[in-house]
Parts: C-alpha cells; sequence; structure tokens
C-alpha cells in the first residue's frame, strides 16, 4: 500500500518509517516538506504522493506550551487534521489519527478509560488532539483514531531518557507519584499501526504497551535497568512540580478493539523500557 507519513522525523514517525519499509511504499514528509496547516500545501502534498492511505503523525506534542500558545497548537492539531482528512476523502484515501489519553479528564478511576468514553479534556492540548479527533469522525472515507499515552522511544527527549540522564547527575531525585498512565514504546506503537493499517478495522482504538503504572514506577524502573538503587529516588505528588498545563491523574487507557481485531499483544510496559534503555546503553539510538 502507498502510505503518507506525516511527522516522518519526529519519534513516532522515524518509528513508522523503519517498522513499515518492508511491508508498505512509505513516503514521509515533516515540517520542511509540507505546512499542513495551509490548504493548498495539503492539497499540493497529496497531488505529489497521491497515497492510499494516510498515518497522521504530525503533531503539536508540548503539552505546557499549548497553554501558552494556543492558536499555534489548535491549527497544529485541529486545523491541519481537519485538512488532512478532507483531502483524505477527495481522493478516497483512509486516514489513521494519532490522539492521546489526554482527551479525558483523568477522575475515571483506576480502571481508565475504554475507547468509548466521553472527551472531556482538561488542559488545551488535549483539546486540540479532541477537535483533531472530532475531523477525522466526520470523514465520509476509512479512518482510524489511535490513542496512546507516555510515549517514549529514538527521539531526541522522553521521560525515561531523561530520568536516566537526571541520575547520572544527581545523587536524590523527586518524581510524581499521584499520575497513572501507560507507558508505550514508539516502535511497539508502529507495529501496532501497521496492523491496523492491514486490517479492515475502523473506529477507535487504544494502543499502549500493557500494564500501568505512576511515573514514580516508571523512574524506579529506570533505575533499576541503570543498576542504581531505587531508593535514590523519591515519590512526590504533582502540586511539588506545578506546570502551565494541569495532567490528568489517572489516564490509564483500556484496550477492547484491538482484542477484537485480533491484534497481536502488546508487550509489557516493563520489558519495553528495557529494550530502550539497552538501546540508549549501546550507543546505537539515534539520538543519544
Amino acid at each position: 500500500m502507498k502510505i503518507l507519513v506525516t511527522g516522518c522525523e519526529g519519534m513516532l514517525g522515524s518509528a513508522v518509517m523503519c517498522r513499515l519499509a518492508s511491508t508498505h511504499e512509505l513516503t514521509g514528509v515533516d515540517l520542511a516538506g509540507a505546512d499542513l496547516t495551509q490548504s493548498q500545501s495539503v492539497h499540493d502534498l497529496f497531488e505529489r504522493t497521491n497515497p492510499q492511505w494516510v498515518i497522521h503523525c504530525a503533531a503539536w506534542t508540548d503539552v505546557d506550551g499549548a497553554e501558552s500558545q494556543p492558536e499555534v497548537a489548535m491549527a497544529v492539531n485541529g486545523l491541519a487534521t481537519e485538512l488532512v482528512a478532507q483531502e483524505c476523502d477527495n481522493i478516497g484515501a483512509g486516514l489513521t489519527y494519532i490522539s492521546t489519553d489526554y482527551v479525558f479528564n483523568g477522575r475515571g478511576g483506576a480502571l481508565g478509560y475504554s475507547e468509548n468514553e466521553t472527551r472531556d479534556p482538561i488542559n488545551y492540548y488535549g483539546l486540540t488532539k479532541a477537535r483533531g479527533e472530532e475531523a477525522v469522525e466526520k470523514m465520509n472515507g476509512p479512518w482510524q483514531i489511535v490513542r496512546t499515552s507516555w510515549l517514549f522511544g529514538d527521539g531526541k527527549v522522553n521521560f525515561p531518557k531523561t530520568i536516566r540522564r537526571l541520575l547520572s547527575l544527581q545523587p536524590q531525585l523527586k518524581v510524581v507519584a499521584d499520575q497513572r498512565g501507560c507507558p508505550t514504546h514508539a516502535d511497539d506503537l508502529a507495529d501496532v499501526l501497521g496492523f491496523l493499517v492491514s486490517s479492515d478495522s475502523r473506529g477507535i482504538f487504544h494502543a499502549t504497551n500493557s500494564g500501568q503504572c505512576t511515573w514514580f514506577d516508571l523512574a524506579r524502573e529506570v533505575a533499576a535497568l541503570m543498576k542504581i538503587d531505587a531508593s535514590h529516588i523519591q515519590a512526590c505528588g504533582g502540586n511539588e512540580y506545578p506546570t502551565a498545563a494541569l495532567r490528568p491523574a489517572c489516564s490509564v487507557l483500556e484496550s477492547h478493539r484491538l482484542e477484537e481485531a485480533a491484534c497481536p499483544e502488546r508487550p509489557m510496559w516493563q520489558e519495553a523500557v528495557a529494550r530502550y534503555i539497552r538501546l540508549l546503553e549501546s550507543g546505537q539510538a539515534r539520538h543519544i
């Protein structure tokens, strides 16, 4: 299949380009290749590439920055998604849109959220991604919304990589223990996207690694993998690290529809983190 991958140089987009290259004809586009917030630019991109399917990874991902630059964040996550969806309909292409756990308010309890829960974001980033979802749902052609969370992988910045760096510099760390979610390796998510694109599945899916934890749990796992005494990491509340954007207390994504579609089981988050830390330790990551 001819697939256009937007945001191809980002953490997830680059993983998609690597993981799906052997089974599909991929064309990647990033900021320098097209301004997805401009209708003519999107039209010209589709005319050049003529995709059968689009995996829309391009996004504004700076959660706190969305609070201070709401118009730009909405243009990138809302308007651009609407334009991509419209162009997909114009040429009869399918669309896979990458969304987030932050479309939920985090007050649903420890069990988390199923695919059909009502969107109710508590920060502006979540609102922009919810607007993107709404645009995709209006399509006449085939679409998939794939929500994920706590993404990490081969990129410049992510939580496990930051903890690994801080543990090498500081004797003690405090990490938030009152926010719970599902860590997700970009490579594993890319594999799920490959499965979904190749299947006849349609609708909303939740795709994360298996299991759930707090940021504190995740940090301690990184310490253990580095053979550092986990007691160097202390638990704290999110109120000790105030941020511009509110964070959901529990944004665990329950997955039912992937299982119904017979998608292979995703690895546990601990195994995924171990795989990524090994990549960093070996010097094989693109961004060390």
